[in-house]
């Protein structure tokens, strides 16, 4: 059974990293020739902010279990979560 659920995890990060990398294929393809400045932090800003939106909803706000989701600590979940004002 556990050798059911890492396959299981490893095609859904399988497809995770695919979704990733075709939107940024297509990101690049629709600015063109343009070179974006900062990429690297607009980047995780984009995925950051939906991510805790995300588990906020999947834990009902439980900081403790996001942090373990997330594998940080909750002073820097906190942290995260007052940048993007999403702090309750």
């Amino acid at each position: 059974m556990s050798e059911n659920i890492v396959m299981s995890d490893t095609l859904e990060a399988l497809t995770l990293r695919q979704a990733v990398k075709d939107t940024l294929r297509n990101y690049f393809t629709n600015i063109g020739g343009e070179q974006p400045i900062d990429f690297y932090s607009i980047l995780l800003e984009e995925i950051e902010r939906p991510l805790l939106e995300v588990l906020i909803n999947h834990t009902h706000y439980n900081q403790v279990k996001m942090a373990n989701i997330l594998g940080i600590s909750r002073g820097t979940l906190r942290k995260k979560l007052k940048q993007y004002g999403l702090l309750d």
